[in-house]
């Protein structure tokens, strides 16, 4: 994981009204261990099952608002899980875990059913709020896979970009600055939301560092392009918007 369990139960605090029940699918026990006891620090219910078959009898119980599945588990593995699940008429959405974190896997959980795909090493705050997220979308709503502004999109499988056709080559780090502020298009985003949700700080860290981001970002996606969509908003944040005609 990227932080300690103090780490991560000190810098998130508990947001949702509504408590969620949350099953964990994992094998590894120190890793359900340190997820189940931060997803009850944040308020909701965690039941645990250690491999994939009394997962999926589990999960068949219909009681769960969201699934963390592990890809890898003994018995039967966490795409079949997913499978099954969906072969029986189960719409719960599912969160997959996995250490294999290129695009093909990635492509491969969703296509099994998965509704969200998350790489392991990962922060506790982006699988906290990727649940969340989960289980304000309706049953059996697709993932989106695209983000568009204007002639801006990205590609979230294949971690490409494009504006007006044209492919923009991004660094890791840009392309989730982008899709942070692509899924943000048209609100103002804070450097303390930059922080938190793009570099997982929950401190001000006194460098520049967002400032270098930006900068290359927009030479990126606005240089060579007669609008510009990347605005630094005075006192405030960043703001992406479609260009106005």
């Amino acid at each position: 994981m990227l932080n300690s369990a103090s780490d991560v139960l000190t810098s998130r605090k508990p947001e949702f009204a509504l408590s969620m029940r949350v099953l964990v699918i994992e094998d590894d026990k120190e890793a359900a261990s340190w997820l189940i006891k931060g997803l009850k620090e944040s308020g909701h219910v965690a039941d645990h099952a250690c491999n994939g078959e009394d997962g999926l009898a589990l999960a068949r119980e219909g009681v769960h608002d969201v699934l963390i599945v592990d890809r890898m588990l003994p018995e039967l593995d966490g795409l079949s899980v997913i499978q099954q699940l969906r072969q029986d008429g189960f719409n719960t959405p599912v969160l997959i875990l996995s250490a294999l974190a290129d695009v093909d896997e990635r492509v491969k959980g969703l296509r099994a059913g998965g509704d969200d795909y998350l790489s392991k090493p990962y922060a506790f705050a982006e699988l906290l709020a990727r649940i969340e997220g989960l289980s304000r979308r309706p049953a059996g709503e697709p993932q989106a896979t695209r983000l568009e502004v204007g002639d801006l999109e990205i590609d979230l499988l294949a971690r490409t970009a494009k504006r007006a056709g044209t492919e923009i080559i991004l660094q890791p780090r840009e392309f989730k600055l982008l899709e942070y502020l692509m899924r943000n298009a048209g609100s103002v985003v804070t450097r303390t939301m930059l922080l938190e949700n793009v570099w997982d700080y929950h401190f001000d860290p006194q460098t520049n560092v967002i400032d270098v981001h930006i900068s290359r970002l927009r030479s990126k996606i606005d240089k060579e392009f007669d609008a510009s969509m990347l605005h630094t908003v005075r006192g405030a944040g960043y703001m992406i918007r479609a260009p106005q005609s």
